[in-house]
């Protein structure tokens, strides 16, 4: 039973990742809806981490965290949708930070330092690099996007097959003792054969790479999604043993919180931005 839900809960994720890029040229409600919830709860899980005492946030200084983190996320949105607006995150960043210190001020009985660490930990953290999908989408593609969430599953998958089947080298006992080097070289085979796969094969080629990016800078992509998805995989473990915690939260039967799930993508989002960028400004 728990095989079975977890499979139907990490199909609809999926699911609904796929559908809003896919999506995205005929509408982005669902992109945007889905990854503002991704905002929101992520910065919840990962606020919990970073104070694992146990003394919670006030309920007022989480909705302002949470409404930052939503407001950097759509004010990148709607720069590059409108490249002829005021950046906006120029100017909503800045009010959440005002907002959110001056609150600060009317918790006599409060941690201040802790505190402000916790949510600016958590607005660094998660809504950052989240909001950066924006950016990837924009000034890229979509299918770039969908690309790196596949790259990202499939070395999850490969890692967990072979790691499951012949690991025996730790790669990071002190902070994750089930994850294994020949796990890492059985997800890196299987995102190296899909970013070929993408230049290569016509029909996948026609969905994913429209724009004919070469065979190079696919796999290129794809070992910088197997390193930085590996570290942001370490980074949340590392967090998750200081805090005590099994998982990062409950929100998803089978698979744990939120962070749970996109905790490969936190890294991998912006050092994919990285990259891409660097190689767009060579060429």
């Amino acid at each position: 039973m728990n095989i079975a839900k977890r499979a139907l809960f990490g199909a609809i994720y999926v699911a609904l990742i796929v559908a809003s890029l896919l999506l995205w040229n005929s509408s982005k409600i669902l992109f945007l809806i889905l990854f503002s919830c991704f905002v929101v709860l992520g910065m919840l899980e990962a606020s919990r981490l970073f104070n694992h005492d146990g003394k919670h946030l006030p309920k007022t200084i989480t909705v302002i965290d949470a409404a930052g983190g939503v407001a950097m996320f759509l004010s990148l949105f709607i720069y590059h949708e409108v490249p002829t607006s005021h950046p906006l995150f120029l100017t909503l960043v800045p009010i959440y930070l005002l907002l959110r210190l001056t609150f600060q001020l009317y918790q006599p009985t409060r941690d201040a330092i802790a505190d402000v660490r916790q949510s600016l930990s958590s607005m660094l953290y998660v809504a950052l690099p989240l909001s950066l999908i924006n950016s990837l989408a924009a000034n890229f593609s979509p299918q770039v996007v969908l690309c790196m969430f596949i790259f990202l599953w499939l070395y999850d998958t490969g890692a967990f097959l072979v790691g499951c089947a012949i690991g025996k080298h730790r790669l990071f006992e002190r902070i994750s003792p089930k994850k294994s080097w020949e796990g890492v070289v059985g997800g890196t085979v299987a995102v190296v054969a899909a970013a070929i796969a993408i230049a290569r094969v016509d029909f996948i080629g026609n969905a994913l790479n429209p724009n004919n990016v070469g065979i190079d800078s696919w796999i290129a992509m794809g070992l910088v999604v197997v390193v930085a998805g590996t570290l942001g995989d370490l980074f949340e473990s590392l967090l998750k043993r200081t805090a005590g915690v099994k998982d990062s939260g409950n929100l998803i039967p089978g698979h744990g919180g939120i962070l749970d799930r996109i905790d490969s993508l936190l890294f991998a989002a912006p050092a994919v931005m990285v990259l891409l960028e660097v190689v767009a400004s060579i060429q």
